[in-house]
């Protein structure tokens, strides 16, 4: 361990975590911390528990035994208020990228904006058309899912899940279903948007490069 990494600041702890449905145990005694600055990978092949452990992360569902913290906050153990609330600091991508077929690409950020911040309706219209050019989608606010390619179906998703300026992106295979091309440029824009942001990014994905 270097003197950088030892005095890197753990943003994310797990515990003694299992994950379980009912009986069926998925993975056991889970312990690993996700240091500020990083981009943290969680690997494995189809059905090994990716999706299920980044459920535990972004609350969506409760471990059986084990902790989750943020900082020196327990997370499941905490108040449901309390949760709701540090979780509209997560950003989440979804692997389906999860777009309403029936919105465009400006509504999708405009809800999140419209429900947790004061903002005007002018003061949106600008917001929102900063996070898309940040992923490259700059005159594209009024396009719908079915209109856009499916590597610019994952930036949108990208850009919603940026719309509270997010302290923590996750990421549920961000790549699949994407070219090489594309993907490569989704693996840059990451980069380039924890530098620029300073955002924590956990990344679910099996593949290797």
């Amino acid at each position: 361990m270097t003197e950088t990494d030892a005095n890197k600041e753990a943003h994310i702890k797990v515990k003694d975590l299992t994950m379980a449905y009912g009986s069926f145990v998925v993975m056991r005694d889970l312990n690993f911390s996700v240091n500020r600055g990083d981009i943290f990978i969680i690997m494995g092949g189809s059905g090994c528990g990716k999706s299920t452990l980044m459920k535990h992360l972004i609350g969506l569902n409760p471990p059986a035994k084990g902790r989750v913290l943020y900082g020196d906050m327990s997370f499941w153990e905490t108040g449901s208020k309390q949760r709701e609330q540090f979780m509209r600091r997560f950003g989440v991508l979804y692997q389906s990228g999860a777009l309403w077929s029936s919105r465009t690409t400006a509504i999708k950020l405009n809800l999140p904006l419209e429900q947790y911040t004061d903002l005007g309706p002018g003061q949106i219209r600008e917001l929102v058309s900063l996070k898309l050019a940040l992923v490259g989608l700059a005159g594209f606010e009024t396009f719908y899912p079915s209109e856009i390619s499916g590597g610019m179906r994952k930036r949108a998703g990208l850009a919603r899940a940026m719309a509270l300026d997010p302290e923590i992106l996750f990421f549920n295979e961000p790549s699949a279903g994407l070219d090489p091309v594309s993907s490569k440029r989704l693996d840059d824009l990451i980069l380039e948007l924890r530098d620029s942001l300073g955002a924590r990014v956990v990344v679910v994905t099996h593949e290797l490069a």
